[in-house]
């Protein structure tokens, strides 16, 4: 039986992909530095910090920490900026009313905490989680378990009576390194064939399939 869900945010529970891709490359353009956007799409998960890494090596951009910082500040207040464009996919209120009050609920993202808390506010789901773990709250990035086992911990949950909703193939592998049994989700940008590699233990088209969803989590 489990007592927890752990929800990812960007590409899960939000349609964010073109937000998110547009406030990397504003950033991007303060240092003159171009990259493609399905770049920037295939790493969607693994937090902005790192996410800048691999862009400048790619690149073969030279740079810092301190360049790294500044251009996560600025991607934070760019998604900020245009987070009207920013949506609930389609199911992810009505499934999260149905799991309120019959499991606990987490946030896992590697997004970054200013943003995540602003789009939790806009968007009135901030009430559904009783715990928020963000990239500000972990050293390491997914496909790590860190975030999982964070979020597990604060939720006084153990790792084998969770489950993980990803739609990313770094979310799945983290949510499995971690012990925890993992929905994956085809709203991301990681095809399903992509996914079924990382291992899921469920797959599902959209957060509409509820029935299968909450079949899976009350058995």
């Amino acid at each position: 039986m489990f007592d927890a869900v752990v929800f990812d945010w960007d590409g899960t529970l939000a349609d964010s992909r073109r937000v998110v891709v547009a406030s990397f490359q504003k950033a991007l353009s303060e240092v003159d530095c171009e990259i493609s956007d399905t770049f920037i799409e295939q790493r969607i998960g693994i937090g902005s910090a790192e996410t800048f890494r691999e862009i400048l090596r790619s690149s073969k951009t030279s740079f810092d920490e301190a360049l790294i910082k500044r251009l996560v500040k600025l991607k934070v207040r760019n998604e900020i900026e245009m987070s009207r464009g920013i949506n609930l996919f389609d199911g992810a209120l009505q499934l999260l009313q149905s799991l309120q009050g019959k499991i606990k609920l987490g946030l896992a993202s590697m997004n970054d905490r200013a943003v995540i808390e602003h789009l939790l506010k806009v968007m009135s789901v901030k009430r559904f989680f009783s715990v928020v773990v963000t990239a500000d709250d972990v050293a390491r990035s997914k496909p790590d378990p860190e975030i999982f086992l964070k979020c597990a911990g604060e939720l006084k949950s153990s790792p084998e009576r969770c489950v993980v909703v990803e739609d990313s193939v770094f979310g799945v592998e983290a949510a499995k390194t971690a012990k925890m049994k993992c929905i994956a989700v085809l709203t991301g940008v990681h095809s399903k064939e992509m996914l079924e590699k990382a291992g899921p233990d469920l797959i599902v088209d959209s957060l509409t399939e509820k029935k299968e969803i909450l079949n899976f989590v009350f058995g």
